[in-house]
Formats: C-alpha cells, sequence, structure tokens
C-alpha cells in the first residue's frame, strides 16, 4: 500500500508535535522519486531551477511556462510528498489577477499542491485573495531573491533590531492573510526562532538556523552538483559533481582505447542467420 499523502494539515500537526519538517527542492521526474521513495514532507520546484537546470546566473529569467514543464514532471514522481510551485518573478506582483491566474495554473495544469511567493506585509492582500480562491499559499521572507537588487545582493537580512522586528510583522502577515507555510531566508537564527515561535503555522529555514520547524536544502547544493558556489547555510552530504566528472573522464578514457563496448555490452545474432546474412551479402556484391 502506497504511504499516505502529506497534507497541509499534516504540516500543521507536526508543528504541533515539534516534529521537524524536511524539504528539498527537485527540478525532474527521478528526483523526485528519490524524495518520494525516502520519505521526504515536502518537496518545492524552485523558481531556482534557472540557475540550476538552465544556467542562468539568477532566477528572475525564468517563466511560468518553464515552470509548469518541470512541474509536471516533478508531480509524476511524488506520491508522499506535498509538493508547492514557485510562482517566478513578475508572475504575481503586477496584479491580484495576474497573480491567481498564474497560481491557477500551477494547480489546474502542473498539479502542484500548493503556491509559494515572496514578499510580506506588501502581498498580504495577495495571499489572502488566492486562498480564498482556494490557492494554498506558502510565503517567503528574509532573502527573497527576486528582489535581490534591491536588497543589495545575497545578504543576510533582520540584523538590526527595526528589520527583525519587521519581518516578526511580515510573517504575522502573512499568516493572517492566510498563508499555510513560511520560508525564512537567510534570518539570524534568534530572530528565526522568536518568528517561528509566535506563528502558530510552520516555518521553514534556508540558512535560518535550527528553530525553525523544518529545513529546506535545494537539490543541487545537497548533493554537490552545483559548483559555481557553496552557500555558508549548505551541509553537502555528498559530491556528486566529483563522481560525474569521473564517471565521464572513465568513459571517454574507455572509448579512446577501445575499452567500451566489450561482448558483455554487446549484441549477436544465431550463427545460422549470420551465415544466412554474408551469403546474401556476397551475392548483393558479385
Amino acid at each position: 500500500m502506497a504511504e499516505k499523502k502529506v497534507t497541509i494539515n499534516d504540516l500543521l500537526d507536526m508543528k504541533r508535535r515539534d516534529e521537524k519538517i524536511a524539504m528539498v527542492t527537485a527540478y525532474d521526474y527521478h528526483t523526485a522519486v528519490f524524495a518520494d521513495r525516502v520519505g521526504m514532507d515536502v518537496v518545492l520546484i524552485g523558481d531556482s531551477l534557472g540557475m540550476t537546470m538552465l544556467g542562468y546566473e539568477t532566477t528572475l529569467p525564468v517563466t511560468m511556462d518553464e515552470m509548469i514543464i518541470f512541474s509536471k514532471a516533478v508531480i509524476r514522481g511524488c506520491k508522499r510528498p506535498l509538493v508547492i510551485g514557485d510562482m517566478p518573478y513578475m508572475t504575481y506582483q503586477v496584479s491580484i489577477e495576474e497573480a491567481m491566474r498564474n497560481a491557477g495554473r500551477f494547480m489546474s495544469e502542473a498539479g502542484t499542491d500548493a503556491i509559494k511567493l515572496e514578499g510580506g506585509k506588501h502581498m498580504a492582500e495577495t495571499v489572502e485573495a488566492l486562498v480564498k480562491v482556494g490557492i494554498p499559499v506558502m510565503g517567503h521572507i528574509g532573502l527573497t531573491p527576486q528582489s535581490m537588487a534591491v536588497l543589495g545582493g545575497f545578504k543576510v537580512q533582520g540584523r538590526t533590531a527595526q528589520a527583525a522586528i519587521d519581518l516578526l510583522d511580515d510573517a504575522i502577515a502573512l499568516e493572517n492573510a492566510g498563508a499555510f507555510f513560511i520560508l525564512l531566508e537567510l534570518i539570524p537564527a534568534e530572530i528565526s526562532k522568536v518568528i517561528s515561535e509566535r506563528l502558530t503555522i510552520p516555518t521553514v529555514s534556508i540558512g535560518s538556523g535550527p528553530d525553525c520547524d523544518g529545513q529546506l536544502l535545494i537539490f543541487h547544493d545537497l548533493v554537490g552538483i552545483f559548483e559555481a558556489f557553496t552557500p555558508k547555510h549548505v551541509k553537502k552530504y555528498a559530491n556528486l559533481s566529483e563522481q560525474i566528472q569521473n564517471s565521464f573522464k572513465n568513459y571517454i578514457k574507455d572509448v579512446k582505447e577501445v575499452n567500451f563496448p566489450t561482448a558483455e555490452h554487446s549484441f549477436t545474432i544465431s550463427e545460422e542467420e549470420k551465415k544466412i546474412f554474408f551469403n546474401l551479402l556476397s551475392k548483393r556484391e558479385e
């Protein structure tokens, strides 16, 4: 029997039981299958795929159509985890109507369980409108990559008392608007702890310390594939980059030295059919 699907209510229960939530990004079918197989709680189809999968320098060029394609692949591989689609840049900021249309695409075309969008108090009205039409929303505050130009780059947020208070107010505004989950990115651990304690909905940390209700890592960081940089908050559980490159090198060497393929990797026909083939070939070439 398949394991029970994780729901929003399950995440709320996990917070009440003080059971930590394990969350990872996934961008393709096979990664989703692996996450599903080992019991991941939540999978995020992040717009970080712009950098990890498409080679963009930032997340900003990612389109809604691209997110839908990757999301469909992930959905096919996820049976247990709650799956959340990340709203790309300028697909929800222009108007509530635009936000509804694009969030609806995630839910209807891709089949995600919820969507995520960046922003605090100023996005509360949009969050409320989406929730009212039945679209579950995950919030995202702290370092919000889609606003990194305004924030001055990839920097820890909430390092002054007032900035920390503002983040708390953002989190409360999102909860009041109906968000079921909030990502805290690059926020000092002490501040994340306070925010998490004051909310009834769960929080998940990416670089925001151990006291959130769960943790999120980017798949490519977790397994050591992304080489552009390794953030301080990342723990690598594998070094697949080195393993993959070594596999490629060994493959090239075997091909060049005619060590691959061998008889073990080749197919044959029967001796009788081979004899007939060469007879036919001989007659053809006469």
